[in-house]
């Protein structure tokens, strides 16, 4: 999502920091990534000794503009990826629900494309890829409810770009999507998360004001002539067009179908409302949802009580700057208890960090620069983060906010990936 959205990190453990979803080529916003255009790379060998590596594509022995992605075990090589403008590592090791130990890459084949698509592979040897996903702009696996479950948040890009003749740059809310394994099968589970929608509808809601509401009400709905009106006058109308649109979508994608076309009659012109809204539902079923293998609706027992955070002692140093727009991801928090403390077999493995420049940044010369106590979850995703006690170092929010965006091949316990908790030393560069 590229709307302004704070996130609490700092005095209580969060439950989420789920996902940011930005296109990279949209309005010049950037998103940290493992590979793009050719620059970074990322190389790590999994508990069954199946190395990934990701990095520039080379030719006659010279880099490329473009990203590789190689699975690597017993000598034998599989180009998964052999070139694309994006390739990142979403999550590593994790389990997805498909039966085996998986890697998720997100791929943009052009940096011109406004959507990308999740490659998730077995890394069992020899490893194979088990699904793809396709129609989304960003991708984010998570235990949302530190309850050993992850899903996968995305937004139903496929399902809105040019809706209406509307870009998908100009939507702020495109259509949350919350996808989940179930025996193999990809279930959409938004109507296990309406608390995170109805967040959204609330906002939404509170941005639409009944001058303006009351003059889209008196179009067509349509809006396929404004010309003739002052700029200022039709930039409204569209803005509460779209507002529209992504409220009737909360509810949709949250399997609240009447209230989403109860809310779609009270706010839409009414000799409009039979066209928009077959087209609202056309656009659901050539979305995501048409790769779904079935829908939640929301009654599925859920589990009870939380995954243990396993402690990992020792401590991590990040050193160097990234420059980089300050993002705003989902925030859905809730207490996890501070008595957990296990030891883990294998710790968490950064697989993709980065510091925002500010101009509050500290110039001090190199040194710890802050300590911070870090939650990683089971998907590898910083679902916590927070000054560690005692520190006498202030921590910039800035710094906070980013860790929602780091992602770790996550801790090991027995063999099977778990959450936890480690202090993390941020350095100052040299």
């Amino acid at each position: 999502m590229s709307h302004p959205r704070s996130v609490q990190l700092r005095d209580r453990w969060s439950l989420a920091a789920v996902f940011c979803l930005l296109s990279l080529a949209a309005g010049g916003q950037t998103r940290p990534v493992v590979c793009v255009g050719g620059a970074g790379s990322f190389r790590a060998t999994a508990a069954t000794k199946v190395t990934i590596w990701v990095g520039a594509r080379r030719v006659a022995g010279f880099a490329e503009r473009t990203c590789q992605a190689t699975l690597s075990w017993n000598g034998h090589d599989l180009v998964v990826e052999p070139g694309a403008w994006v390739v990142d590592v979403d999550a590593m090791g994790v389990d997805l629900g498909l039966g085996a130990p998986a890697l998720a890459l997100q791929v943009k084949m052009t940096g011109i494309d406004p959507e990308m698509k999740y490659e998730i592979y077995s890394l069992a040897k020899p490893p194979a890829r088990l699904r793809e996903i396709t129609g989304g702009d960003w991708y984010a696996a998570a235990d949302t409810d530190m309850d050993g479950r992850v899903e996968i948040w995305t937004d139903d890009a496929a399902a809105v770009n040019g809706f209406e003749g509307i870009p998908q740059s100009e939507f702020h809310h495109p259509p949350t999507m919350v996808l989940r394994f179930e025996d193999k099968r990809l279930i959409d589970v938004g109507a296990e998360f309406q608390s995170v929608y109805d967040g959204e509808i609330a906002a939404l809601r509170a941005q639409l004001e009944p001058r303006q509401l009351s003059a889209f009400k008196n179009s067509d709905g349509r809006l396929a002539d404004i010309s003739s009106i002052p700029i200022a006058d039709a930039h409204n109308l569209l803005e509460t067009k779209i507002k529209i649109l992504e409220i009737v979508w909360s509810y949709l994608y949250s399997a609240r179908e009447e209230e989403a076309w109860k809310t779609l009659a009270a706010l839409w012109p009414a000799a409009d409302y039979d066209r928009i809204r077959a087209a609202i539902a056309a656009a659901q079923a050539r979305g995501i949802r048409r790769e779904v293998d079935g829908v939640s609706d929301g009654s599925r027992s859920r589990r009870s009580g939380q995954e243990r955070i396993y402690s990992e002692g020792g401590n991590i140093a990040l050193t160097g700057s990234v420059s980089s727009r300050r993002l705003q991801p989902y925030s859905m928090s809730s207490a996890i208890p501070d008595n957990l403390e296990f030891a883990v077999d294998k710790p968490a493995t950064a697989i993709l960090l980065w510091r925002p420049e500010t101009d509050q940044a500290p110039q001090a010369a190199a040194g710890p620069q802050a300590l911070l106590d870090l939650v990683i979850d089971e998907a590898g995703k910083v679902r916590s983060a927070k000054p560690a006690s005692a520190t006498g170092v202030v921590v910039d929010h800035a710094l906070l906010d980013a860790t929602a965006e780091w992602k770790f091949i996550p801790a090991f316990k027995n063999g099977r990936p778990v959450a936890s908790r480690l202090q993390f030393s941020v350095w100052s560069p040299k």
